[in-house]
């Protein structure tokens, strides 16, 4: 999948006058790239639009209007586009009423997802099972980031697969949380139109 690159993204000026058209566009486009997997992970499979709209919102929120700076930001979301043979995601923990916890309660009800980088989240394609990869340096050993980005570099035989229909599912063995969830059709098509670029 082709990276994003500094000239497709937009001047603070113009941007305002596309936006609300190009998130209500990647609102639609998201909604079969997200998949909630028991009560607290979701997975949002990104893409080069879904990272577009990140950039664009990141230089608006920021302000920045520095070409090195906008390059800075396309450099680091561009590792969020999936390369060739794999799919991508954002991992988003998810602790309802979390925003009534204090800063020690919300803390530990993150924390119990530590070592979930480690073997513990696959993609399921029919009888393969490719384990994450995740992006280092979003937790340490005494605090868990509540979004993580990861990606399933996929083997020819699981890709053939997925392309072919096979049953697929996300599946979580952490020791703290179990769960699984098959991925709908319109998220299979989606995600099998990624593949294919």
């Amino acid at each position: 999948m082709k990276k994003v690159e500094l000239a497709e993204i937009k001047n603070l000026v113009e941007y305002e006058k596309v936006r609300e058209a190009m998130r209500e566009a990647v609102i639609a486009l998201k909604k079969d790239r997200r998949v909630s997997v028991g009560d607290n992970l979701t997975f949002l499979f990104e893409n080069r639009e879904t990272v577009l709209f990140q950039i664009q919102e990141m230089v608006r929120t920021e302000r920045i209007v520095d070409d090195a700076k906008i390059q800075d930001e396309v450099d680091a979301y561009n590792a969020l586009v999936p390369d060739p043979g794999e799919l991508s995601a954002t991992l988003f923990i998810e602790i309802p009423g979390i925003a009534t916890f204090t800063n020690e309660q919300a803390r530990a009800a993150v924390n119990r997802f530590q070592g979930l980088e480690k073997d513990a989240v696959f993609l399921v394609v029919g009888a393969h099972r490719t384990p994450a990869r995740f992006e280092g340096g979003h937790s340490k050993e005494e605090k868990m980031a509540a979004v993580q980005y990861l990606r399933f570099p996929l083997s020819a035989e699981s890709r053939r697969a997925f392309l072919e229909g096979a049953p697929s599912r996300l599946l979580v063995e952490h020791p703290r949380y179990k769960a699984e969830a098959a991925l709908g059709e319109a998220t299979r098509a989606t995600l099998s139109q990624d593949l294919r670029e």
